[in-house]
């Protein structure tokens, strides 16, 4: 069954019509070539409460480097976290770029010099463990059935995914391929430089072009495809400029507090934008009759 985790209403009902209008002969029709969907990912295709997944990955990391280290106690965002800062973290949260770009800077410390490989052992090693504090599972099983159901619904249609965050590139390769059931090439996301001497790749210091925020978004879409999104999916006043890229925009609403979260911090302008420009809105809550797992038998 098409979308088979959707309930049948509007949501559900624009997003079929477009695929079928998009490859169909005639005024809507997309060249298959052209043919391009991007999500963002934390909060679009798994949970971000009470912090996007990556952090926790990371923060365990960092606690483990002051332990070994306390004089890392004094510098931040080791400071912050010891302090449990609010602030700060409703920046991580919320993704706010001058935050995300000091984390990024962090990494930079604790993992350059290390191989692709030594990097993705730890965090397969995270995703084997870490469970989200509320919902009681693992965070590779809080993956939304629906954006998956959707991801075969466009791929059945000859388009091609990338997952486009402001989260790390390297973090999400690790389990794209399992999870979402796409290539590494195809995620984007805020990285690192790499050097390759001796044949080995090792992660360097620098940060590699811009944040995968904001307008970042559709630039590095662009830089990797050569083309703009046809089909975009967000959830937050970060994916803006992704979502008004697209010629369909897909905006995800947090607003099922018994399922998962209810909540609009960091989604208020994307909101309003939607409502203005007539993007296609899905309530967690009235349109999706499963948020993991199998779908539901009807």
């Amino acid at each position: 069954m098409v979308l088979a985790s959707w309930r049948d209403g509007g949501t559900k009902d624009a997003i079929v019509d477009f695929v079928r209008r998009a490859t169909s002969e005639g005024p809507d029709f997309v060249p298959v070539a052209d043919r391009i969907a991007a999500f963002d990912n934390d909060g679009t295709l798994w949970v971000e409460q009470p912090l996007p997944p990556q952090f926790d990955f990371v923060f365990r990391h960092w606690a483990e480097e002051v332990e070994a280290d306390p004089s890392l106690a004094e510098l931040q965002p080791y400071k912050a976290l010891i302090e449990k800062d609010a602030s700060f973290l409703r920046g991580v949260a919320t993704q706010d770029p001058p935050v995300i770009e000091s984390l990024l800077k962090a990494f930079s410390r604790s993992w350059a010099g290390t191989t692709p490989t030594e990097f993705d052992a730890q965090v397969r090693a995270w995703l084997a463990t870490a469970e989200q504090p509320k919902l009681g599972a693992l965070y590779k099983d809080l993956v939304y059935q629906p954006m998956l159901e959707l991801f075969d619904l466009l791929r059945d249609h000859g388009f091609r995914i990338f997952v486009c965050s402001g989260g790390g590139r390297d973090f999400m390769r690790v389990f794209a391929e399992e999870t979402w059931g796409i290539h590494k090439e195809n995620v984007i996301g805020s990285a690192a430089e790499y050097t390759y001497a001796d044949g080995t790749i090792v992660r360097g210091e620098k940060i590699l072009g811009t944040l995968d925020l904001g307008p970042g978004k559709p630039e590095h879409i662009f830089a990797q495809t050569g083309r703009l999104p046809v089909f975009a999916g967000g959830n937050a006043d970060v994916d803006i400029e992704m979502l008004g890229s697209a010629r369909f925009a897909l905006l995800v609403n947090h607003d099922d507090a018994e399922r998962e979260f209810a909540y609009t911090a960091s989604a208020e302008a994307s909101l309003a934008k939607a409502e203005e420009l007539g993007w296609t809105v899905v309530s967690m809550k009235d349109d999706w009759s499963t948020l993991y797992g199998k779908p539901e038998q009807r």
